[in-house]
């Protein structure tokens, strides 16, 4: 399924932490934090200014970007689980 967010949105994939042990004891999935690490899928066309100037998007597809632990709404699609966030809430490029 082939999709595009719409404006300023984009879609990111969640990078995976490598599986970290703390003295031999293993976290269990539901105590782990949720990745703020992941790499952009699609990117909406961006948004306008109230004079209807077009704002172009600072990611493109394929970036590896920052974003905050609770940014976001999570989807699954096609069993893929994915992330729609505002441009705005992505912290930096890697």
């Amino acid at each position: 399924m082939k999709f595009k967010p719409l404006g300023d949105r984009v879609v990111i994939k969640a990078l995976e932490e490598g599986e970290s042990q703390v003295g031999g004891i293993i976290i269990p999935d539901t105590a782990k934090e949720k990745p703020s690490k992941g790499e952009v899928v699609a990117v909406g066309p961006g948004r306008r200014k109230k004079t209807g100037e077009h704002i172009p998007m600072e990611v493109a597809a394929g970036d590896k970007v920052l974003y905050g632990k609770y940014s976001g709404n999570e989807i699954d699609v096609e069993g893929q689980k994915l992330l729609i966030l505002h441009e705005d809430e992505i912290l930096a490029k890697i």
